[in-house]
């Protein structure tokens, strides 16, 4: 299986990256949204589509045994081995011409994720992880940061509007309690490989779903953060709750925002 899996992850470094190049050649000028509106916040572009159906036939074609799952279009193909995309996590601001957005495409082996690619390539930056081989920020090993103290900490927390605001400034205010300096910066899948390669020291998001975090979780494992235990507690069917942060200030974290951690 180990050099089934390293064909896939080699496949989908190209495979992303080429759809990563669609993206950004599709991104709208600077200004306002040019998007569909589904909700508060929530933005669906002509380009979302476009990424998912390119992976999902290139991907389809070079491992055909091989499920898929998309955020547009679901669960579209079943195998023990599963891809799972996000086309656009950061879609608000992909729509507005901004930088922050990230094509994710992650391997799961049942319930395990084994290797995850994300692009971003406005910020001319990929990330890459395989089970047990490292995470990677263009081709150099990252870890998680070092940071011991709360007061010294970055922690970013994603909004979403399926989080009632009183559940949203609990958390936020004990974050602000521990000492730390609050981020939101519109990408959940950006924001969990800051925390790999130590640009954060903490994300939370309460409402998450897997294709958000399917490439990030393995980044995350192979860089040395801490996770909370996302898959288990629910993630693979529908969304949840997820809390990564640095090894140094973990518990302290997990323990203020009450958030438990695997």
């Amino acid at each position: 299986m180990s050099a089934a899996l390293e064909r896939r992850f080699e496949a989908a470094r190209a495979v992303v990256d080429d759809a990563a190049r669609m993206a950004l050649a599709m991104r709208p000028p600077s200004g306002g949204p040019v998007a569909i509106q589904k909700s508060a916040q929530d933005w669906l572009t002509e380009t979302d589509g476009a990424v998912e159906a390119f992976i999902s036939q290139r991907m389809q074609a070079l491992f055909p045994e091989d499920g898929f799952q998309g955020e547009e279009g679901g669960r579209a193909r079943e195998g023990s081995l599963r891809w799972v995309v996000d086309p656009i996590d950061g879609t608000s601001n992909y729509a507005r011409g901004r930088n922050r957005w990230c094509v994710s495409l992650g391997l799961l082996d049942g319930d395990e994720p084994v290797a995850g690619v994300i692009a971003a390539p406005a910020l001319r930056e990929t990330y890459t992880a395989l089970r047990g081989h490292g995470a990677r920020l263009n081709g150099e090993k990252i870890h998680a940061s070092n940071v011991t103290d709360p007061r010294s900490a970055m922690i970013e927390m994603g909004w979403s509007n399926r989080v009632p605001k009183p559940v949203f400034m609990e958390k936020i205010g004990a974050v602000l309690d521990l000492g730390a300096m609050p981020r939101s910066g519109g990408s959940g899948a950006l924001a969990l490989t800051d925390v790999a390669c130590g640009r954060l020291d903490g994300y939370i998001e309460i409402v998450i779903n897997l294709w958000d975090v399917a490439a990030a979780l393995v980044i995350l494992s192979e860089a040395g953060a801490r996770v909370s235990p996302f898959l288990r507690d629910g993630g693979l069917d529908g969304p949840g709750t997820i809390l990564a942060a640095a090894p140094g200030i973990a518990g302290e974290l997990s323990q203020a925002v009450g958030i438990s951690l695997a």
